[in-house]
Formats: C-alpha cells, sequence, structure tokens
C-alpha cells in the first residue's frame, strides 16, 4: 500500500510473538481495549510456561489465520494526551486490514476517518459521503487516488498495525523454541467471562540475557485462541493494545485500495 510518503493533515498524530515479531517490538521499543478486565492469577509468580502452554501459544498463530478475516480494535496512546483507536478487520490470508479509525485528545474528538494497511504501510481516507455500512465496505467506493498512503513510521499506531497484520500465520510456531527463548506465563485472566493465560512473548535475539521481559504479552484461550496482545513501547506507559473479536462472517475486504492506476 505504501509505495510513496506523503504529508496528510487527515494522518493520526504521530506519536514476531515469534522470535521476529518479538524484534519487532523492540525496534519499535491502552491498557484499552474492548473490556475491562482483572487478573485471577492461579499462581504468585511468573513463571517459565509449561509445555501446554507453549502449544496453545504456538497454535495460536495458526488459529488467528484460520478464523480470518478477524474483527480487531487497536488502542494506541501517541503522547501528550493522544489516543488513537481503530476499530476493523485483518484478512491473514492477503495481509491486509481496514478500519475506521478515531483520533481524541484530552480535549475532545481530533480526528477521524478510514484506515486501510498491510505489512508495507497505511493509508488514510475521508469516509465517502453518502455511503452507509462497515468501514471495509466503505473503502470499496474509495479510489485507489483517494487514500493518502504512507510507509511506517515508529509511532505506536504504526507499529500496532504492523504487528496485528503479521500475527496470523499458516501453520504454528515451534513451541520448544517458544518456551526456550524465554516464554514466560503472567496469571490468569477473565475477558467477557472467558479464562486466558497472560504469557510473556520469547525474547528477541541480542536482548539482555538477564533480559528484559518481551515488550509482547498475548492472552490465550485453552483451545489456543488469542483474544488480545499489548506492546509496550520506550517512553510510554501505556501500552499499544490489539483485542480480537472472532471470525467476522460478514466481511469481504476490498480490492479497491490496492488496485493500481
Amino acid at each position: 500500500m505504501a509505495r510513496k510518503t506523503r504529508n496528510d493533515t487527515r494522518r493520526p498524530r504521530r506519536g514476531r510473538w515469534l522470535l521476529t515479531l518479538a524484534a519487532i517490538a523492540v525496534c519499535g521499543t491502552a491498557a484499552g481495549g474492548l473490556v475491562v478486565y482483572r487478573t485471577v492469577s492461579d499462581e504468585a509468580d511468573e513463571r517459565p510456561v509449561t509445555t501446554d502452554e507453549a502449544s496453545r501459544l504456538a497454535l495460536s498463530r495458526l488459529n488467528l489465520y484460520q478464523a480470518a478475516p478477524v474483527g480487531v480494535t487497536l488502542t494506541a496512546a501517541e503522547g501528550g494526551g493522544v489516543t488513537v483507536r481503530v476499530e476493523g478487520v485483518v484478512d491473514y490470508r492477503t495481509h491486509r486490514g481496514v478500519g475506521r479509525y478515531r483520533t481524541t485528545g484530552s480535549s475532545g474528538p481530533l480526528d477521524h476517518g478510514l484506515i486501510i494497511w498491510d505489512t508495507g504501510g497505511l493509508g488514510l481516507a475521508p469516509e465517502p459521503v453518502g455511503v452507509d455500512g462497515p468501514a471495509w465496505q466503505q473503502a470499496e467506493h474509495v479510489p485507489r487516488q483517494g487514500w493518502s498512503p504512507r510507509a511506517y513510521t515508529a509511532d505506536p499506531l504504526d507499529a500496532g498495525l504492523s504487528l496485528v497484520v503479521q500475527l496470523g500465520a499458516d501453520r504454528p510456531d515451534n513451541p520448544l523454541l517458544l518456551a526456550q527463548s524465554g516464554a514466560r506465563w503472567l496469571g490468569r485472566d477473565r475477558i467477557d467471562g472467558r479464562g486466558y493465560d497472560r504469557i510473556a512473548g520469547p525474547r528477541a535475539q541480542g536482548s539482555a540475557p538477564d533480559g528484559g521481559r518481551s515488550p509482547l504479552t498475548y492472552w490465550v484461550d485453552g483451545d489456543g485462541a488469542l483474544r488480545r496482545v499489548t506492546m509496550r513501547m520506550a517512553g510510554l506507559g501505556t501500552p499499544t493494545t490489539a483485542d480480537f473479536s472472532g471470525h467476522d462472517a460478514t466481511a469481504k475486504l476490498p480490492e479497491a485500495p490496492w488496485l493500481a492506476g
């Protein structure tokens, strides 16, 4: 999508848990989301993941891929009291996402519109006049030239979008490698009445051996379904949060924003 970089007054303000995703998070380096959750830890202290926990974490990328298109809500604190919230869907077979974004500050709403993204970058456009429906449907009515594309930056929103669109994979990860690379069980939480293991992802290669915990944390259920992922960003106290709401049977990602011409 991001073949060129362009200044755009509409852009939200700037600010693999596989090892590759962990590396992205470290280089990019509010607890918002769809619901408020509370910790109901079965154990007082964090510990290395068990074989079963590592297996479910390893399976969650494949589960996400197979559930696509998947509903997602991404919340990123950009600093200075500015928050960007994206509500949309992601298709992991094409590694593309589409949604609506809304930027708010301490004094209220600042900006809103449509957003599309893929592995290369993102594009923004105003919502088309007279076209109702979900964001993916509205985006089909915006021609390629109607989008303002740009490459990703290291800002929290961009880092979050880049992470989200790469989470799903057509095969599971290696659970033994995840366990050996520092994945840790942090506790158990309930979200919407369902129990999830909260697991810190593997550390990126080259991180301190004493190491700092991974900046990525995952909420995985007993079947290996991913419900939430958070990413801590350097210098920000509030992590970027992505909540997944499962398969969206009605969604069909548009082709128009990616068509040449």
